[in-house]
């Protein structure tokens, strides 16, 4: 199921490649010297600072003229710091005259924000405004939490997968795993969780009826008329139907959990809430044990504590986002490394190879 990627001394890539880190926050580097080691080549020499009225500080301090750039950039608890940090290296770098500028985002920020709702804005389109003006030439990122993300670019994307990753966690750590069923904790993961399910040949179980979130309630922005009839605002022959109010049914599990381990997916973990009520539910169903398998962990706020406390026995995540301290805080937290695929990606854009063998068995709604 996962890549078999060969990591060895062929793995040097030719010359004219330089790899940066663009985090001025040391945790945040780890994902970037993985990647590093992996491609046998050094990271490149650059400072990244926030001077004392808070301003971001960029010097590159080797040449990039001529050369491929892959400027790689983790999210941290303080997003728009980083973000600024990696406008300024790409600007930097296009100033510099490197050849081809990539950015590799495992977690693209904002990527909740893609979709207008009320009188709102759609952050992410802004986001790939800001980073191809900058002089980014390519991105490279992982799970978008929309596919149509992709689109707010006017340069390559490469949208890679983790689902790999998390499968072979899946087989090698949870030993009755065939025993197991993917639960989705609302219809609107069901997709991913259908994806799962068919990969490892197991049930589903779709939670329905939970609180709906802004995102799923509010998603197209037809909000805006007013909720009452104003006849005095309208012409006195139009009469336009008001939409029937949603309401929410109570709870409830279509499939079977009883006597089964739980084990729910999404993209991104970040308030737990829902995750914690689903798996209340799904322990008065009669599951004897519940995982949570997600791509992006950002687990903000007192999600350590909660989950904890919680009915869930153990969440996992990959390293797209820098996560240790929640992880002391919270033992039942696990990592699965990603490293892997982002430096085969890297090294296959390097050498003009085609990027299709790492997108094998992924269809067209994954």
């Amino acid at each position: 199921m996962l890549l078999q990627l060969c990591v060895s001394s062929t793995y040097a890539a030719k010359g004219g490649l330089v790899i940066f880190t663009a985090n001025s926050n040391p945790s945040s580097r780890e994902l970037g010297r993985r990647i590093a080691e992996r491609l046998g080549v050094e990271l490149g020499k650059v400072q990244v600072y926030q001077e004392a009225n808070r301003e971001t500080r960029v010097q590159i301090e080797e040449s990039v003229r001529g050369k491929d750039v892959f400027i790689i950039q983790t999210i941290s608890k303080d997003v728009n710091t980083t973000i600024m940090e990696l406008l300024i290296m790409v600007y930097a770098c296009r100033t510099s005259c490197a050849r081809n500028i990539i950015g590799v985002v495992p977690y693209f920020p904002y990527s909740k924000q893609c979709k207008m709702r009320k009188r709102g804005s759609i952050v992410s389109k802004l986001l790939a405004s800001m980073m191809c003006k900058a002089g980014l030439t390519h991105l490279i990122t992982m799970d978008l939490h929309q596919k149509e993300i992709q689109g707010f670019f006017n340069i390559p994307v490469d949208n890679l997968r983790a689902s790999p990753f998390l499968l072979q966690y899946i087989q090698e750590e949870i030993p009755d795993y065939r025993n197991a069923v993917i639960v989705a904790k609302s219809p609107a993961s069901a997709k991913r969780a259908q994806s799962f399910a068919e990969r490892l040949r197991l049930g589903i179980a779709v939670i329905h009826g939970e609180a709906q979130d802004a995102e799923s309630d509010l998603v197209d922005g037809r909000h805006s008329p007013p909720t009452v009839k104003n006849i005095g605002a309208i012409h006195p022959s139009l009469e336009i139907p008001l939409l029937i109010p949603k309401e929410k049914p109570p709870i409830t599990v279509v499939g079977d959990v009883g006597g089964r381990i739980a084990i729910i997916v999404d993209d991104i973990i970040d308030d737990v809430d829902s995750f914690l009520a689903a798996a209340e539910t799904l322990k008065e169903r009669g599951a004897y044990k519940i995982f949570v398998m997600a791509t992006h962990g950002i687990l903000s706020s007192d999600a350590p504590r909660l989950i904890e406390e919680s009915a869930i026995d153990e969440v996992v995540v990959t390293n797209t986002i820098p996560h240790e301290i929640q992880k002391l805080q919270c033992p039942k937290i696990k990592t699965v490394d990603i490293s892997m695929i982002l430096s085969e990606a890297i090294r296959r854009i390097h050498n003009g190879e085609s990027m299709s063998y790492l997108f094998r068995n992924i269809g067209m709604d994954d």
